[in-house]
């Protein structure tokens, strides 16, 4: 391909989000072809950090998951705190939209699954598969349809999906934690004071919060706890602006956010993607979606989802409490709801936290209520999106001509 072909390709608004599903996609391909069993070796073959009595030992799969979807999380993190701060919902009234829509988001899946799975006690131990949103597939949605789809919507559902993710970690920390390591949590609160500290004196230098975001990251990771969860901890204690007039203006946030971008958008996440994203549907029949385990996460992620996120923006704009997401419309926001039912990776890690040790049908079972239910998620608002981005503008809208954050391009 020729030098200014690829230039064009890199700077489309949406080639993060095309990486993505393609890097899916042939996961897929290779999961059900000859080739899965070279791809499982290479997931799982052990890679090994040793540094004095510290000792890092994690298959392939899990340094991505962990240490890679870290940085992405750290990513999403640095632009929900810019948002906040000097953005879409630095008025808090913007902050309460995506707030009650993740409540929803993640409770009533939740009950979707529960009554269907009701009187089936090994099987409710899954109970929280349906209520993570995969926030690196949902906003790829998004992004394949490029600025027609506007900022503001964007940075709703990047707030909805970290609050959703969030909630889930603390859920797994809860209910799916067997061996929670309260000392390494200790060694986790003490580089979160060594943040505090770097804020209080106005530290500016990028090095010096990475240096302390790698110690809470490790001490996550031993704590039992989600390791991603370190990175929105990061995000959140790099200041936005420096306080100090000696620095010229220099935002280490800002920085840090434009160097992270192009690492996130075409590495990171189709990496992700294409180590997480293969299912092998050997074995699966239509009967297997006559099962309660199936059927309650298919409908969790793919009805309950969508209502949950759905009515109480709907409800809330109606009365008024809540603003319309500048350059929206509510086929829109139904839009987006649905990209929330995309649970894949997380939910399939916390039906392998839930079912682990247990029969090997139970845990095909759950792989195809994942897959499924994300799928019809995905399909439904790719076209709710497309007919959204279709209707007339409202006059006096206001148009939207601004890149999308970084993670969602």
């Amino acid at each position: 391909m020729p030098k200014r072909a690829i230039q064009r390709f890199i700077k489309l608004e949406a080639s993060g989000g095309i990486l993505l599903f393609a890097a899916a996609a042939l996961s897929m391909v290779v999961a059900n072809s000859a080739l899965a069993d070279y791809l499982n070796s290479a997931l799982n073959a052990r890679a090994s950090v040793i540094i004095g009595p510290l000792a890092i030992d994690k298959s392939v799969l899990l340094w991505i998951n962990d240490g890679l979807m870290a940085i992405f999380f750290l990513l999403v993190g640095l632009e929900l705190k810019r948002e906040i701060l000097d953005g879409q919902l630095s008025d808090r009234s913007q902050l309460a939209l995506p707030l009650i829509a993740a409540f929803g988001g993640f409770v009533l899946p939740a009950i979707f699954f529960a009554v269907i799975n009701w009187g089936e006690p090994v099987n409710l131990q899954g109970w929280a598969i349906p209520s993570a949103t995969d926030i690196a597939f949902a906003l790829g949605v998004l992004s394949l349809f490029g600025s027609r789809v506007p900022l503001a919507v964007k940075v709703f559902l990047v707030s909805l999906a970290i609050i959703d993710d969030l909630a889930a970690i603390v859920v797994i920390a809860l209910f799916y934690t067997s061996n929670l390591s309260l000392t390494a949590l200790a060694y986790a609160g003490v580089g979160i004071a060594g943040l505090v500290m770097l804020n209080v004196f106005n530290v500016t230098r990028i090095a010096a919060y990475i240096l302390v975001g790698v110690f809470i990251w490790v001490a996550v990771l031993k704590s039992g706890v989600h390791a991603t969860l370190a990175g929105v901890v990061v995000a959140f204690a790099i200041p936005l602006g420096a306080k100090s007039s000696e620095t010229g203006g220099f935002s280490p946030l800002r920085k840090l956010e434009h160097t992270l971008h192009p690492w996130v958008a075409y590495a990171i996440l189709p990496i992700f993607a294409f180590a997480n994203a293969g299912v092998s549907l050997e074995g699966f029949t239509l009967e297997t979606f006559a099962n309660p385990l199936t059927l309650g996460i298919l409908a969790g992620l793919f009805i309950g989802k969508q209502i949950g996120v759905f009515v109480p923006v709907w409800y809330g704009m109606k009365k008024g409490w809540f603003q319309m997401p500048v350059g929206a419309n509510m086929t829109m926001m139904y839009g987006t709801a649905l990209a929330t039912g995309i649970g894949f990776t997380m939910s399939f890690f916390i039906g392998s936290l839930a079912y682990e040790d247990l029969d090997p049908l139970i845990n095909d079972k759950m792989r195809l209520g994942v897959l499924s239910g994300s799928m019809l998620s995905l399909v439904a608002s790719l076209i709710v999106l497309y007919i959204s981005t279709k209707l007339p503008k409202k006059a006096g809208a206001t148009p939207h001509s601004e890149p999308a954050p970084a993670s969602a391009q």
